[in-house]
Order: C-alpha cells, then sequence, then structure tokens
C-alpha cells in the first residue's frame, strides 16, 4: 500500500496490494515449506496466508459484475473466513479454531463486506462486517490496516468503500466527533503543498506530520473520495476536466474541505497520468522506477466514479495494452479481477481487454453456476480455456478454436463457435 518501505504487516500488506515485490519476512512468517495448500473453492493458487481474502473478494466481486453468478464453495469460503466478532484476516488456515483478534484488518473485511453485497443474500455477514469496522474506527476519524495502529489512507479509504456499498453514510460513522470523511481528510495534500502534489494523498503523516504524495494511496483514497465502492458502476459523467484546489498565492491551508476532495484528487491524478504515459510509477528505494499497474487502475477507477471517464480513458487503454504483464498472463487472481473491474467500469468488452478476462479469473478458481452472455464467456469455455492447446494443423494459420456451445441450428451448418482466449501476456 505505500511505494516505500513500511515495517510489520502494513508492509506485507503493500508489497501484495503493488503486485511488484515480494512480501518481507516477518519473525512469524512461516518457512515456505509449511505454506498452506490451496483451498478448495480459492480464486488464485498461490499461497493465500496474506491475500487469500483479498483476492477472493475481489474477484468474486468482478464476477459479480459480469453477471456471473459463483460456486457455492467459493462464496462459503469467504463466509468461512469471517470471525465471530464480525472482521475477517487475511487468511483462516483453520476455521474451526477462533480468530486471534491482532489478525484482522481492516483491508480484507473492507473487500469481503464489498464482495458480499455484490453477491446479495448475505446481509448478515454484511452487518457484522460493518459493525466491526465502526468498532475499529479510530479516534481521529481514520482506519488503521490492523486495529490499535495508526489510520493510513489506503485503509481508510477501503473502509469508506465499504461504507458507501453497505449504504451507512460515512458523515455519520464517527469516533470523538470524528466522521469517516474527516478520517481521509488527515492524509489529502492541501494548498500549503507545492502545486504538482496538490490534491494527492499520502499513505501516512511523517513523524513532522508533514504528507508526502504517495501513488497507490492517491489512487485509493480517490475511489473513496469520489462517493465510491468495488464494482464501479457509476454513470454519471461531466465533459469538464477535474478542477484543482483553488488556492490563493500564499494560501497555507492544509486541510482540503470533503465538497473539493474528489475534484482535488482527479486533477492530481490527471495531471500524474498524462506526465507518465498514462500510466503512474512505483518508486522504491534502491530499484528502478516501475510502471505501477495497482495504482494506475484504481487511479481509472477513482476518475470514472467521480465523473471523468475522458480523463481515464488514456489509463484505461494502456491498461489493456499492458495488463497481460501485472496478471502475469490471466494467472494472479487479484490483477486479473481488478483489471476486469477497470473494463466493466469503463464500458470495454472483457472479453477482449487484452484477452478475455472473464475466462482468465474463472480458469483460476471453481467453475462459476451460471454466467451471463453479457459477460463474454461461459463456464464450459473457461475450462476450455485451461485445458491444454492442441497443435496446429500445418494448413490451418488462423490459430486455436475451442467449441464452447451449441445454439439452435437455423439453416444449414448453423452453429456457435467461440475462439479460445488469447495468447496469455509474458510474465514478470
Amino acid at each position: 500500500m505505500l511505494t516505500a518501505a513500511r515495517l510489520g504487516a502494513a508492509a506485507l500488506t503493500a508489497a501484495l496490494l503493488t503486485g511488484t515485490a515480494a512480501a518481507p519476512a516477518l519473525a512469524d512468517s512461516p518457512s515456505p515449506s509449511a505454506a498452506p495448500a490451496t483451498p478448495e473453492g480459492l480464486y488464485g493458487k498461490g499461497d493465500p496466508t496474506y491475500d487469500g481474502v483479498w483476492r477472493q473478494s475481489l474477484a468474486l466481486t468482478a464476477l459479480a459484475g459480469a453477471k456471473a453468478t459463483p460456486a457455492d464453495s467459493a462464496v462459503s469460503w469467504l463466509t468461512g473466513q469471517q470471525c465471530a466478532d464480525g472482521g475477517w484476516p487475511s487468511f483462516r488456515a483453520d476455521t474451526a479454531a477462533a480468530c486471534d483478534a491482532k489478525t484482522e484488518d481492516s483491508n480484507a473485511t473492507a473487500v469481503a463486506v464489498q464482495a458480499l453485497i455484490a453477491l446479495g443474500g448475505h446481509q448478515g455477514a454484511v452487518d457484522k462486517g460493518v459493525q466491526w469496522l465502526k468498532a475499529n474506527q479510530n479516534a481521529d476519524g481514520s482506519w488503521a490496516y490492523n486495529p490499535g495502529s495508526p489510520g493510513d489512507a489506503n485503509s481508510t479509504g477501503l473502509a469508506v468503500n465499504a461504507l458507501f456499498a453497505a449504504k451507512a453514510d460515512p458523515a455519520g460513522v464517527a469516533k470523538a466527533g470524528k466522521n469517516a470523511f474527516d478520517g481521509l481528510a488527515l492524509f489529502q495534500l492541501g494548498c500549503a503543498a507545492p502545486a504538482d502534489q496538490r490534491g494527492a494523498f499520502a499513505y501516512q503523516p511523517k513523524p513532522d506530520g508533514a504528507l508526502d504524495a504517495n501513488a497507490l494511496a492517491t489512487a485509493q483514497a480517490a475511489l473513496a473520495a469520489a462517493g465510491g465502492k468495488l464494482p464501479v458502476t457509476n454513470t454519471n459523467r461531466t465533459d469538464a476536466a477535474p478542477k484543482a484546489l483553488a488556492c490563493a498565492e500564499g494560501a497555507g491551508a492544509t486541510t482540503v474541505p470533503h465538497a473539493d476532495s474528489a475534484e482535488a484528487v482527479g486533477a492530481h491524478l490527471t495531471a500524474q497520468l498524462a506526465a507518465g504515459g498514462q500510466h503512474l510509477t512505483l518508486t522504491t528505494p534502491g530499484a528502478a522506477p516501475t510502471p505501477d499497474y495497482t495504482a494506475t487502475a484504481w487511479a481509472a477507477l477513482g476518475l470514472i466514479q467521480g465523473g471523468h471517464p475522458q480523463q481515464a480513458a488514456g489509463a484505461v487503454d494502456w491498461l489493456a495494452k499492458e495488463g497481460g504483464t501485472w496478471t502475469k498472463g490471466g494467472t494472479d487472481a487479484s490483477a486479473t479481477a481488478t483489471l476486469l473491474m477497470v473494463a466493466q467500469a469503463a464500458q470495454r468488452d472483457p472479453a477482449s481487454f487484452g484477452g478475455d478476462l472473464v475466462a482468465q479469473l474463472t480458469a483460476l478458481g471453481p467453475a462459476p453456476k451460471a454466467t451471463s452472455a453479457a459477460s463474454g464467456t461461459s463456464a464450459s469455455s473457461a475450462a476450455a480455456s485451461s485445458a491444454p492447446a492442441k497443435e496446429e494443423k500445418k494448413d490451418g494459420g488462423i490459430g486455436q478454436w475451442w467449441l464452447i456451445g451449441v445454439g439452435l441450428l437455423i439453416g444449414i451448418g448453423g452453429g456457435l463457435v467461440l475462439s479460445l482466449q488469447r495468447k496469455r501476456g509474458p510474465k514478470l
């Protein structure tokens, strides 16, 4: 969640969410030989210890947006991870054992709540999750990754997303007189910041209280500032560009009013995308700058939610072209799910967004019970996409084709044949 090194679980979350760095070793981290096997019903094939609930929630949310009905095992896996007090940890290897409250985190809880709302029919689990978020709000209105720690912009933004999804007004969710919007405002740079950083978000204040703009914190907080949730379905749009903060000469205001927050961060993201070739950049000490796919995706979602799809279009195009690197050819569940949600929000065809994203995602978990024709795939096509491809005939010259469904025959030779998903992109 940060582009600089952090300590403890928060540093681990940063590496996982950016998808660009290996998780740092912790004193109590399991050895590679102790990594649990991938549980039945879980999307993705990697070790779920640090991101099981996160990737499952994103996958189910994206599939709900694609009008796919997931397998019961996929949904029950997520609901089974919830703790008795309503929160979710990153992963519970033994769901029969009581949760350790220290392992529960606001990020997993926030995305799990949004996934279950998107799926529908899980109000009891949703209500408990929302109550957990309310109970673990900090006195300054913010949320920390783990309860009891200082708040951060990413965790606060995700909690606000969950509140919007649950139709719980963030302005009314407060501790010690500070509501969720007050908490989010703690991390946004105002008129006292350099002009090119105004409207951005810092992950956390530095020890002296100063704020440094952070790409991923800015992108994830932008969706919350714009009143959004996952999946993004906002259809409001304006032809005008986002309005930058109106700062008088010599103005030193450090706080951005909530009414101006979404436009201010939208203007900052628009400028950063334009300057960076329509993508944001990950800068880590000691490493060369690299494209930040996660931040770019969330920036696009925030701009679209804020009513500025035109300003997001360049980033959406870039993700459609380059996203296969991020998703490792459609084998990374959380990246594939996030990319699918970008395509949905931008009203692009997910079947041709650098590959068939629905087919790629469904191939990473249990086949859905049903899919919509609008999703551009089906359970049978997803299964076919993961089967070994047969060698082309020498006289073919037109690629591999799989028969995934036959419709009613009308006339001679009628039928429906869909192409195999496009070649996967290069792996990192």
